[in-house]
């Protein structure tokens, strides 16, 4: 298995744990916009890094979603028109996180962002995976 695919499959599981704590957390009283976004940011970020790692594409260490948006475009990794505008959760990576700036999130929008981002990483990892392993390979017997 390639480094591209290890660090691939690692960064979607992440991207996973992050949607999955955005998800959890939505219902919870006190949960903090702040923390919310966070997550959502983490699991939009981790998804199109993964996506880049597998295509063995590098990628700047930053939180800057729209960087990757675009580097991401300009390598023929289209992203789903769910995905416009997901760039307004880069603050929420540092600046919000920390205090240094405020941003209105609206909740529902970032969960549906993050989903869709790891649904659309699972689909680039998982299928370049599939068609890596036996491009050529004989199908299994069948006993009749």
């Amino acid at each position: 298995m390639s480094d591209e695919v290890d660090l691939a499959r690692v960064l979607l599981g992440l991207a996973r744990d992050d949607e999955f704590a955005a998800r959890s957390l939505l219902p919870v009283a006190g949960v903090s916009d702040s923390i919310l976004g966070f997550h959502a940011q983490q699991a939009v970020e981790k998804s199109l890094k993964a996506a880049l790692a597998r295509r063995g594409i590098e990628y700047p260490h930053s939180h800057d979603l729209d960087g990757f948006v675009e580097l991401c475009k300009e390598n023929a990794l289209d992203l789903p028109e769910e995905l416009d505008g997901v760039d307004r959760l880069s603050e929420f990576a540092v600046r919000v996180r920390y205090g240094m700036a405020e941003a209105a999130l609206d909740r529902d929008q970032a969960l549906c962002w993050a989903a869709r981002a790891v649904e659309w990483a699972e689909v680039i990892v998982g299928a370049e995976q599939e068609s890596a392993e036996s491009p050529g390979a004989a199908a299994e017997p069948v006993d009749e």
